[in-house]
């Protein structure tokens, strides 16, 4: 194997010190392939040079390696967190992969942190009556936050929850300072009123403590002070008080009895369980949170099958791993989703798992957070139940990504075989689909999505403005963005093209380094040519044509597109239009192509069309959610920060860091603007008046 690689690199191999680090492989075109972590880099990385592994996934990643990077670190807890902290950040091919979804949605309780009650100048109704919201954005040190929980259902049933027992208000402060009388919250009994002064702030603020002791899962504490209060109203014979208090007692008991499985000595732990089947996995992640089990939510990660496969084959002792290959992959995958999940948030510190997880992982996890955090794999009692709930979930939730896939796979087949498109490389086949949408001519955007690898690749998804054109000529903007698309790809290809008829091939040097090398193959390639187009239509390797281009429209869209092909020198066999059926039915719709095939129906209950409408209706959905956007945006006047006069971009970036976004800003008060690094009172008048 060692045949293959640049003396260099061997000889840096060679050079590697005996201690913890992380080590990373690049390819000749600079595009990293793996990321790996060793208590003993020189052994480790040794290894993989050392061995055959020929007709094996890591033979085929390491005949690939052209470049290493290596770091050395303190210890291995420290190596586990930079391996894991740079596979998020740089998504390397060969490791295993969980998409970074860290916008858990978490309940907010605003103005509850005394040290910001205590110094606050003026007050205000966040102040003297906190609210309840559902929050996802930015933690802000003013506020308490409860979660995180799994789902925005869960919050929305945590806070109507609250609303039955506690009577805490959820109404915005604008709305709060503006009332004259109770709104419909107070008479169905789900607020007290302290928008008109029916409850006193103390009473207000007894209320809050008690909802927020019941969210950290003091349920029975909660529970005594209120009896406490209803004896006390008893004995001075205010009855209509203590009656308010039995039924809030009551309300409290009801909920913690809806759950069988809630345990109050449990406060908040994670329950996660793994699944592996058919090369794919699943760990189900449950959130217990203040004693209440919040729901579930299942992870998919990617390239386990390569990423398994290394690590089987390698280990830093040189021995053959044992055990059940399944469980060694379930093992696998639920570390890396740890790893992964947890790197750089606030977790619980228990862990309930369906596998046993290593010792150094647990080390890394709390020297993160300061706190010792423990991993229970054989749970009892409660956790058992909340084990297998998480189990049987994990089950039902990969055996249905595999249907879908499957189906989906089969789909593509089925307009393969329909639009006699080449077979042995389905796996690869790229569609990108094109829609146009407006409002009477007013917004108009078109969209662009993508379909690859059996699936919708949302992050190669794009929007075009179109300008220039007569408001609703849905035909001149069907040019224009087909234009901005491929214009540059065909104009990259003609260069390609040229380039390879006018001068021979650039040898590359033998004895050169990797980066010259890969400098070399993109210079000879004519890729400076292509490096202005879209994204998603570029690589290392130069532009890519999808194998089929999607216009959602009939013989007038498709002739349109005709037209830009003919100019562009495009294979005109690549467009297809999707035809509204009669009465624009669906199931009814024909293909239209531009080299003058005849049109085809492909049948209602066709895999195929199943699929080309599942890529146009997503193609649609993209375009009208662009264009209401759009036109928000500028019946609104754009509600630009920078544009208001005072606010510059550090101010600009400082206001939506601290509120999470333009409707944050625009949601807070003068006051909680003038909180903010440079904001004086003056100018939050002024943001608070340009954005209202």
């Amino acid at each position: 194997m060692s045949d293959t690689h640049s003396d260099q690199l061997l000889s840096e191999v060679a050079a590697l010190p005996p201690l913890p680090g992380v080590y990373r492989y690049f390819d000749a075109q600079g595009q990293l392939l793996y990321v790996g972590k060793a208590r003993n880099l020189k052994k480790r990385v040794s290894s993989y040079f050392q061995k055959s592994h020929d007709g094996t996934r890591i033979g085929h990643m390491i005949s690939k390696i052209a470049r290493m990077e290596t770091t050395v670190v303190r210890s291995e807890a420290e190596a586990l967190l930079l391996e894991n902290n740079l596979i998020k950040t740089l998504n390397p091919r060969f490791n295993i992969l969980f998409r970074d979804d860290k916008s858990y949605p978490y309940l907010k309780i605003t103005g509850t942190r005394e040290t910001f009650r205590t110094s606050a100048k003026m007050p205000s109704p966040s102040l003297a009556f906190p609210r309840m919201a559902y929050y996802r954005g930015v933690v802000d040190r003013r506020h308490s936050y409860y979660g995180p929980y799994p789902s925005a259902w869960a919050v929305k049933e945590s806070i109507t929850l609250l609303q039955k027992v506690f009577h805490l208000r959820t109404c915005e402060d604008s709305v709060f300072a503006n009332r004259t009388r109770p709104c419909l919250l107070y008479q169905i009994k789900r607020c007290s009123g302290p928008c008109v002064d029916l409850i006193d702030s103390e009473d207000y603020a007894r209320d809050v403590q008690d909802a927020e002791r019941f969210l950290r899962g003091e349920t029975q504490a909660v529970l005594d002070a209120l009896e406490q209060r209803m004896m006390a109203h008893a004995e001075k014979l205010e009855f209509e008080q203590a009656a308010e208090l039995r039924n809030q007692m009551t309300a409290l008991s009801r909920v913690l009895h809806q759950q069988a499985i809630d345990n109050v000595s449990d406060k908040d732990v994670d329950v996660l369980a793994v699944k592996v089947h058919g090369g794919r996995a699943c760990v189900n992640l449950a959130m217990v949170r203040g004693g209440r089990h919040l729901g579930d939510r299942p992870y998919f990660p990617a390239h386990v099958d390569d990423a398994t496969a290394i690590d089987n084959a390698l280990s830093e002792e040189g021995d053959a791993p044992t055990g059940d290959p399944a469980e060694r992959v379930a093992v696998q995958v639920l570390e890396a989703f740890i790893a992964q999940h947890y790197l750089g948030i606030a977790m619980p510190h228990i862990l309930v798992t369906s596998h046993a997880v290593g010792k150094p992982l647990l080390d890394a996890l709390s020297e993160q957070t300061g706190v010792k955090v423990n991993a229970v794999h054989h749970p009892r009692e409660h956790r058992r139940i909340w084990l297998e709930m998480a189990q049987k979930n994990a089950d039902i939730a990969l055996a249905r990504l595999l249907a879908e896939e499957g189906s989906q796979q089969a789909r593509t087949r089925a307009l393969a075989d329909a639009l006699q498109l080449p077979d042995d490389q389905l796996d690869a086949l790229r569609i990108e689909c094109f829609d146009i949408s407006h409002t009477a001519g007013e917004s108009t955007q078109a969209s662009c999505v993508v379909f690859e690898g059996h699936k919708m690749q949302n992050s190669q998804y794009r929007r075009y403005n179109i300008e220039g054109i007569t408001p609703g000529d849905d035909y001149a903007a069907m040019k224009q963005v087909l234009l901005r698309r491929y214009g540059k790809i065909a104009e990259a290809m003609r260069a390609n093209e040229l380039a390879s008829e006018q001068s021979p091939a650039v040898p590359l040097d033998p004895v050169a380094s990797p980066v010259d090398m890969a400098d070399a193959a993109i210079a000879r390639q004519s890729i400076d040519d292509a490096e202005a187009i879209e994204p998603s239509t570029e690589s290392i390797a130069g532009p890519r044509m999808p194998d089929l281009v999607l216009i959602d429209g009939g013989k007038g869209q498709v002739s349109m597109a005709r037209d830009v092909f003919q100019q562009l020198g495009l294979d005109l066999s690549l467009i297809v239009g999707v035809e509204k059926g009669e009465g624009r039915k669906v199931g009814l719709e024909e293909l239209v192509f531009a080299d003058g095939r005849e049109k085809v129906y492909l049948g209602y209950d066709s895999a195929a069309l199943m699929l080309v409408a599942q890529i146009r209706d997503e193609a649609h959905r993209f375009a009208i959610t662009g264009m209401r956007a759009q036109r928000a945006k500028v019946r609104t006047g754009g509600s630009k920060i920078e544009d208001i006069p005072g606010v510059g971009p550090k101010k600009r970036a400082r206001l939506l860091q601290r509120f999470g976004g333009v409707r944050g800003v625009a949601s807070a008060s003068v006051e909680d603007l003038c909180t903010v690094e440079g904001i004086s009172a003056e100018l939050a008048d002024a943001i608070y008046r340009s954005l209202h």
